[in-house]
Parts: structure tokens; sequence; C-alpha cells
């Protein structure tokens, strides 16, 4: 089996959102062979990516064998390192990666849990909102867990909220916060020592990405477990992170931190270092697999909704969720995109 061809393109949709996550967020890549069969992923980069994939990357896989996955990562990975490392271009990379997976399945003739040497079964799915009133309305869903949306707020507002959350949604429902990295250190240790008696699930992104020190002493100095790497990119630089504890929790976002290739490798590392991998966005097909799979303490993030050309996504359903029969990913996307 050889591959044909490679191509990008950026749905457009209702409803996505006017910044970097609709811009930049999300490319949809396909990767053709030679023996009818065509796999398809997701990454990001935007129009930067569509032009990485159909350029750099494409004339590195052209006439090469898809079902060699992780050596083509590599190889796109060392083409790339010039002005990748990070950003856009792993983005790129991710969803040719994910692609090459979902050909790996149906070149098999399974669903990409499988392929991973797991079985299709429903785990529990948390949602996350941007109000107390979104989050609480998630909660009678069915959510096991809930994730409100802080880095907007002061550090006393985000106390206040989520102590009135925990006293409205009793014991019972896991309650996380989300400060996408908009704290200091002080802020951020403050805000921990207070929520400590709401038992909060975790603390996600309270610093910068790159405050890696601050990170490390943060983890040191609070009982609340502490999470992040959504925007993180590599398993090189995720066993940095394990190595130096910055994280009790790691949150890979499968379609920019490299693909399955990478998640997978990540996984393996948390078991290593004794910490919990709780992928980004993890409800979407790209990275349910892997948690079906490979997770112990399995946990899925509600996905984007704007993304509905996406067909065959699963819904969740009572609060769990479960990867669709079908071989590799089990989604399929409208022939009009690529017109």
């Amino acid at each position: 089996m050889k591959i044909t061809e490679v191509k990008a393109v950026q749905p457009e949709t209702e409803g996505a959102p006017g910044d970097w996550r609709g811009w930049l967020g999300q490319i949809l890549v396909r990767v053709d062979t030679d023996q009818g069969l065509t796999g398809y992923g997701v990454g990001g980069g935007g129009a930067a990516g569509i032009h990485i994939v159909q350029t750099v990357l494409r004339d590195l896989l052209i006439s090469l064998d898809p079902t060699a996955v992780e050596d083509l990562w590599e190889q796109m990975y060392r083409l790339t390192l010039p002005y990748g490392q990070k950003g856009l271009a792993i983005m790129a990379i991710s969803g040719v990666d994910l692609a090459l997976w979902d050909l790996r399945g149906k070149v098999a003739g399974k669903p990409v849990v499988a392929v991973l040497g797991g079985q299709a079964g429903a785990v529990p799915a948390y949602k996350t909102g941007w109000s107390p009133g979104e989050v609480l309305t998630d909660s009678e869903e069915g959510y096991s867990g809930v994730k409100l949306q802080v880095g907007k707020l002061s550090g006393t507002e985000a106390v206040r909220q989520l102590g009135e959350m925990r006293n409205t949604l009793g014991s019972e429902v896991k309650i996380m916060a989300d400060a996408f990295m908009s704290w200091d250190e002080d802020t951020a240790l403050d805000v921990a020592e207070r929520i400590t008696e709401f038992e909060i699930g975790w603390l996600e992104e309270p610093l910068p990405a790159d405050d890696l020190d601050g990170y490390e002493r943060l983890c040191k100095q609070t009982s609340v477990q502490i999470a992040g790497g959504e925007h993180e990119y590599t398993a090189s630089v995720f066993e940095g992170m394990m190595k130096r504890g910055i994280h009790a929790i790691y949150q890979p976002d499968v379609c920019w931190c490299g693909g399955l290739t990478e998640l997978v490798k990540i996984y393996q590392m948390a078991g290593k270092y004794g910490v919990r991998v709780c992928p980004h966005r993890g409800s979407e097909v790209w990275a349910l697999h892997a948690i079906v799979a490979l997770d112990p303490d399995p946990l899925a993030e509600s996905g984007r909704p704007w993304m509905t050309w996406v067909q065959g996504q699963p819904a969740i359903e009572g609060g769990r969720i479960s990867p669709r029969e079908g071989s590799g990913f089990g989604v399929w996307f409208d022939e009009d995109l690529w017109k």
C-alpha cells in the first residue's frame, strides 16, 4: 500500500468562535492510498497548518507505506524541526498522524480502540461550561463531573462561584476549575488554598504554560491537584514536565500535541511517573479511542460543539460516551468539503 495524496481543508461552520480557536484551532486532513482506502484526521494550524500539510508533509509522504505510522511521525517531525518542535507545525503533523491511525484501523478492519488493544465501552464524561448557570444545567444531564471556566474572574470571584457550585451540587458531582493561564503565582496559590474545602477535582492551567518554575513550586505548596498540558507539544516535552513534577494531571490535546502516536507515548510515560492523563476534549473520537483503550481512570471532556462537519461523532448520553463500531475512528465527511 502506498500514499497517493495528502490534502487538508478548514471547513466553515456556523458557531465557530471568532478568535484563534476558529482561525487556527482545527483543520481536516485526508490521506488517500492506492488501494482505495482513505484516512481522516483533525489537526490544527488554520491556513498555515494547511500549507505545511500540502507542501512539506505531502512531498515527504507521497509513495510511502501509510502503515508505518510511528516511523512516518519521526520523519515528519525531523523534517519540520527548523520551524516546528511546538506550535503550528506540530498541530499540522497531528492531523496527518491521526489520518494515518484511521487508515491503520481501516486496513486491520478494526476500530482504533481495538488496534490499541482495548475494547469498545462507555466511559464517564464531564462538561465544560462558562458560567455557573451553564455548569449547573450540565450537571442535570447526568454528567459525573463539570468544569467551570474561571480565567476571566478575579481569584476572589472564582472562589465564590466554586463554593456556590459545591453547595448547590452536593458532594456527588466532581467540580473542576480552568483558569486558562490567566493568573500569577500568588493568585493561583491563594485560590488553591481557599478552594481546598470544596474538594475541587483539579485547578487547570492557573499559570502561563511556559512558567515551569512557577508550576513546580505551586504543585509542592498546595494539596489541590494542578492540571495542564493542553497547550504543550510532543511526548518528549511531556516527559520533561513529568520528571519535574510540573502537574499532577496532564491534558494533552491529541489534535495539537502530535497526534495519537504521541498520546500513546504520553500514556505510557504517565504510568512510569505515577501521574494521570486526562486529554483535552477527550470525547471527540480522536482521543476517545485512546481513553477507552489505555486510561485506567477514564474521563472524557466534552468537545467542540461547532464541529458539526464530523459525521458519526458519538453523543454523550447520560453522562457517558462510547466509540462507535466500525473501522478506524468510525467517522466520515461530506465529499463537498474537498471541492
